[in-house]
């Protein structure tokens, strides 16, 4: 029910805001639990999963069929065109009699079903199993949906502080520009000096274009993970930097793959290729199966004289020499079954190396976002006294630009830091099975 009710809020969330995009109303404000919650439940990967789901149920229900009797119903007429004739010798002459009769009809009815079949109720097990194959793989599309969703959801983040840099560069190069000519109007400055500053403008505007067509391009595919109308008008609500708190607060490594859909897949890949080895063996057991058949006839020509049968039967199949065919299946199986093994033990010491690894990184990512935070603060105190200084004649053009660049780095390094952060944050969630 709960499902239900976020599904049709999440609807109704994208359906208004494009009606309201189209009468030119706000677009739909958007955060990271909002941005889920749509993607959980319009996301073509869901319902491919879902259907899928509800496919294996039915090839379940499918396979118990087996158990019941099989009940089936025919008839037929036929009708003599041309009677076959035939010659009999009475007395040393011949005697033609035609044989048969113009009408001929029959109906039968018929069931049957398995008494005694091993062979059969360990593939119905199997069945099962296929169901909960198929609910596993659904899961990790769900967590594989969710990762796609946040990285998506950070990277227009990033984006949009960026953007913001090159913004607040561009205003400052139109700034200092401004001044260098008031400067240059009073012979306080070259006219390089003013060519340089309409040159920093110049060459910030490009810059400004292309960080606003990013957060275009990252918006468009976070809409299209999301599983969305790319023409809905949406707007990414927060910032990069809203994420710090969560970035350095003190967390434990783990390497718990309990919850790990590859290594769950792995396990139940294991449990059915047992069950079909089971299911090998026991075709050495001999299957019985029931028959009953009624028959119901009719022949005549004017007059139809109708005739019952009916017949019960058991058939009991014994398997004796197969050239060792069911060996060679079941040798083959086991091999197979040895094989997955080793693969799942490969996988999982890769995953605790790729736990590691992510791990590793985000604590990078929480060095480097010290680093970039204490280069901030040092950059923009550096930047604003190198402005006054400008502005009374104490420092040069390039070195006020030689402190708007280095600023700048370090608040995109600054925003890099958290992004590589929550990235691998994400890739490690997937990783543990976390949904």
């Amino acid at each position: 029910m709960n499902k239900l009710k976020i599904s049709i809020l999440s609807f109704a969330s994208v359906v208004l805001a494009s009606i309201g995009s189209a009468f030119g109303q706000q677009p739909l404000q958007l955060t990271l639990d909002q941005a889920l919650e749509i993607a959980l439940s319009e996301s073509n990967t869901i319902k491919i999963a879902d259907m899928t789901i509800e496919k294996s149920g039915y090839a379940k229900k499918g396979s118990y069929a087996s158990l019941y009797p099989n009940i089936s119903a025919s008839g037929s007429y036929q009708r003599t065109l041309l009677k076959q004739v035939m010659v009999m010798d009475m007395g040393g002459n011949p005697m033609e009699i035609k044989v048969g009769r113009d009408n001929n009809i029959s109906a039968a009815a018929s069931a049957s079903m398995p008494l005694i079949n091993a062979q059969l109720w360990e593939s119905l097990k199997l069945s099962g199993m296929d169901v909960e194959m198929t609910v596993e793989q659904a899961r990790s599309s769900k967590i594989s949906l969710i990762k796609q969703v946040k990285q998506s959801f950070y990277a227009v983040l990033l984006a949009k502080e960026s953007l913001n840099v090159m913004t607040q560069v561009y205003d400052n190069a139109q700034k200092n520009y401004e001044k260098t000519e008031q400067r240059a109007l009073v012979g306080k400055a070259s006219e390089v000096e003013r060519l340089r500053a309409q040159v920093n403008v110049m060459n910030a505007e490009p810059n400004v274009s292309s960080a606003e067509n990013a957060v275009l391009l990252a918006t468009w595919q976070l809409k299209a993970v999301m599983g969305i109308d790319l023409e809905t008008d949406v707007e990414v609500v927060g910032k990069i930097s809203d994420y710090t708190d969560y970035m350095l607060a003190p967390y434990v490594v783990k390497d718990d793959l309990s919850g790990n859909s590859s290594l769950a897949q792995l396990e139940l890949q294991g449990r059915m290729l047992e069950s079909t080895i089971r299911m090998q063996k026991k075709q050495y057991i001999p299957t019985l199966a029931a028959s009953i058949n009624y028959n119901y006839s009719a022949m005549g020509d004017d007059e139809l004289r109708w005739f019952p049968s009916s017949t019960a039967a058991l058939s009991l199949s014994v398997p004796i020499f197969d050239g060792f065919a069911k060996h060679n299946n079941i040798m083959q199986s086991k091999k197979t079954k040895d094989m997955l093994d080793l693969q799942r033990e490969d996988a999982e010491r890769n995953l605790r190396i790729g736990i590691r690894n992510y791990n590793d990184q985000m604590a990078l990512c929480i060095k480097n976002y010290q680093a970039a935070n204490a280069t901030v603060e040092i950059a923009q105190k550096s930047y604003e006294i190198t402005e006054k200084m400008y502005e009374v004649g104490k420092a040069t053009l390039v070195e006020l630009n030689d402190a708007q660049l280095a600023l700048e780095q370090a608040q995109l390094t600054q925003a890099q830091a958290i992004y590589n952060f929550m990235v691998a944050k994400a890739n490690l969630d997937e990783m543990l099975g976390k949904e």
